[in-house]
């Protein structure tokens, strides 16, 4: 799987143009399924609202965005193009306006439309997503400081540790890297630690 970005969590954002409001909400989706979804909750959320103007974007190149009313390009494409040119996948993003009874224009539109999802995204965690492995390695309490070093040095992250009997490292590395890693962690513990990789899975590495 090509690593990609994506965003951690929901976020709100909110802009002001020309009385108007505007209110991007951004959130990670899995898949068509959950991005329509989100979409109808935010769109009963603001019902009253004369606008809710959504894009979203999903691995293997799916877009799709509406005006909602808006003049055509004027509302919808700014706020695809926002999130494209983050760089972001599997999110969806509406956009919430409140007319305020001043006419924006079609300049104004996509300016606003435009900012207000880069706002979203800016007040977002983005992430990457990769495909990761998590070895289990069991080590003497006096083998932990050395073997988290040489873990770190060899690109793995520490996710959890117990200290029992001995001293249980949850070592998460990228898919691929899991015999460097072993080669690694042998050659540091003099073939004291004990490793047990598990199954590939994805996740924000």
């Amino acid at each position: 799987m090509a690593a990609y970005r994506t965003v951690a969590a929901r976020v709100t954002a909110e802009i002001v143009e020309k009385r108007s409001r505007f209110i991007a909400q951004l959130a990670p989706v899995a898949s068509e399924e959950e991005a329509l979804a989100f979409i109808e909750e935010v769109r009963a959320e603001h019902r009253m609202a004369r606008h809710n103007v959504y894009a979203y974007v999903l691995r293997g190149g799916r877009v799709r965005y509406t005006d909602d009313g808006e003049p055509p390009k004027t509302a919808g494409m700014p706020t695809l193009e926002a999130v494209q040119h983050a760089g972001l996948e599997d999110v969806a993003v509406v956009v919430t306006r409140y007319f305020g009874g001043v006419l924006l224009g079609t300049g104004g539109l996509v300016r606003a439309y435009g900012d207000a999802t880069r706002a979203a995204i800016d007040a977002a965690r983005v992430v990457t997503v990769s495909r990761v492995v998590d070895v289990l390695a069991e080590v003497p309490y006096r083998l932990y400081e050395p073997t988290v070093r040489a873990a770190e040095a060899a690109g793995a992250r520490v996710q959890d540790a117990d200290f029992g009997a001995a001293v249980a490292l949850t070592l998460r590395v990228l898919d691929g890297q899991q015999d460097e890693l072993a080669r690694v962690l042998t050659e540091a513990t003099a073939g004291a630690a004990e490793l047990l990789p598990g199954e590939p899975f994805d996740a924000a590495f």
